[in-house]
């Protein structure tokens, strides 16, 4: 049977995947990557899921969104109290195990978060739906430092403005998590990448992805082609918070202590420049700009005070360069054209 074209791209994409962590590991089984960098590669699969997913509403719904931070966040703590819980009430000792339920569990959670929010956000459109989506990431942050948790046995309490609760606390309100048990490991980040790039790329190539995709070049036709426009964008929403809880709660599962104020408007600008300069509605060059950009930091730290400057140089540089007509005709393919919204606007044109 041959295989579609898009199948055929998709199993390449696993495929040099699957090559950069054999790589990756192998480097850091010889001893060949230094400490800093072996610190960044659990962070790296993080913003990774955190830009493809975030691309699913920007690039493939035609959303903007600018509270994907707050998703994080609630998958953050979320997984946080799911691996602590899980430990005290059923002795569950293996962290592998562990780390997976509470990436599960801070996906739901995330997950009906993003209907409660999508519901009303998604009649929204253009500017509105941003500062909506900007107040929702405000919200989360300031209403989790305002809450505390504590777990006594089997028991999970929660209690708002009151530390004074019984049990071990667990999030201490504006303190946020201490003492949280470390069990996030890169492997399981590699394969978070994979999920996630399984769901978006599938859903991408679906029925329902062309649908989503058609509200976003035009929403009167859709909605005259019988298209529930609310329903699938909604349906792109909820699939990308699900995924940037997973991707908070191994994130949250990384540090010893975290706060929500990790989670700022600065996050969710940093994802979403990680998905411009990659290009919107281009999957693979939100996968390399999320790598590059979280490593060039540690990578200018020689430069010391400068090293932010460069940053932003660097930055500048890269839009100047992504917007030169002469490096999008070299580079298109892989830059602007390799995307799965650009392949269907293709397919779209030609017919």
């Amino acid at each position: 049977m041959k295989l579609k074209k898009s199948t055929i791209n998709n199993i390449i994409s696993y495929g040099i995947v699957i090559i950069a962590f054999i790589i990756c590991q192998s480097m850091i089984s010889s001893g060949s990557m230094s400490r800093s960098l072996r610190g960044q590669m659990i962070p790296i699969c993080v913003y990774i899921v955190m830009a493809v997913s975030l691309n699913l509403v920007v690039g493939i719904s035609g959303e903007l969104s600018l509270g994907h931070a707050g998703f994080m966040c609630v998958g953050a703590f979320s997984g946080i109290i799911a691996s602590a819980w899980l430990t005290a009430a059923f002795g569950l000792e293996n962290e592998i195990v562990r780390l997976i339920l509470a990436m599960i569990a801070g996906g739901i959670v995330a997950g009906v978060f993003g209907v409660l929010i999508g519901i009303p956000v998604l009649r929204l459109r253009g500017d509105y739906l941003a500062i909506v989506t900007l107040a929702f990431g405000e919200i989360i942050r300031n209403v989790l430092n305002c809450l505390y948790f504590s777990l006594d046995g089997r028991k999970l309490y929660v209690a708002f403005n009151n530390p004074a609760i019984p049990g071990t606390i667990l999030v201490n309100g504006p303190n946020g998590a201490k003492d949280v048990a470390k069990i996030s490991t890169f492997p399981v980040g590699f394969v978070l990448i994979l999920f996630a790039l399984f769901v978006v790329l599938n859903l991408v190539n679906s029925r329902s992805g062309r649908a989503i995709m058609a509200t976003r070049d035009n929403r009167i036709a859709a909605e005259a082609m019988g298209i529930n426009v609310t329903k699938y964008k909604m349906m792109a929403f909820v699939t990308a918070a699900v995924l940037a809880g997973m991707a908070g709660a191994l994130y949250g599962l990384n540090f010893s202590t975290i706060t929500a104020a990790k989670f700022k408007f600065d996050t969710s600008i940093l994802v979403l420049v990680f998905v411009v300069l990659g290009g919107i509605g281009n999957i693979w060059g939100s996968i390399i700009a999320a790598a590059l950009l979280t490593v060039l930091p540690e990578l200018l730290r020689a430069f010391a005070d400068y090293r932010m400057l460069i940053y932003a140089i660097v930055l500048i540089l890269v839009m100047l360069a992504t917007n030169n007509p002469m490096i999008r005709s070299l580079f298109g393919r892989l830059i602007h054209r390799g995307g799965p919204a650009a392949q269907a606007q293709k397919g779209g044109a030609a017919e």
